[in-house]
Order: structure tokens, then sequence, then C-alpha cells
């Protein structure tokens, strides 16, 4: 069971970074973002995403284990 979990995380790690891949390929052209009436310097949307993406895996792993998530379920059996 473990190893169709490992699986199925690799596989959809993959695709993300194949979708991320190709929408970088496909939308060069340079894009600014807007904020809080702050703009930043012009990059590419492949680059937008990637670091959106990266932005988002450190935040889920950084708010894991703070607000006390756990990756694995207990048997109520123990207790």
């Amino acid at each position: 069971m473990k190893a169709l979990a490992i699986l199925l995380t690799s596989l959809l790690l993959s695709v993300w970074i194949s979708a991320i891949a190709i929408l970088a390929i496909q939308n060069f052209t340079p894009v600014s973002l807007r904020f809080l009436g702050f703009q930043s310097i012009e990059i590419p949307v492949g680059l937008v995403l990637a670091f959106s993406v990266g932005l988002g895996l450190l935040g889920t792993a950084i708010a894991q284990p703070l607000l006390g998530f756990s990756s694995f379920q207990r048997d109520n059996e123990d207790y």
C-alpha cells in the first residue's frame, strides 16, 4: 500500500512539473505582477508558475507541523 502511495505521489508530481514546463514554453512572454499597488519586474509566465508552486509546497511543508496535521492515521485499537 505504501508503494502505491509513493507511485501516485510521484506520478502527480511529474504531471505538475510537465504541465508547468509546457505552459512555460508556450507562454514565454514576460508579465508583471501587481499586488497591493506594487508592481514586479517583467518575468516569464512559466517562472511565475514555478515560483508559485514552490512557495505553495514550502508553505504547506511549514504549516503542516505547526497546525498539527499528521501524514499518517493512527489505529484506535492502541488506545
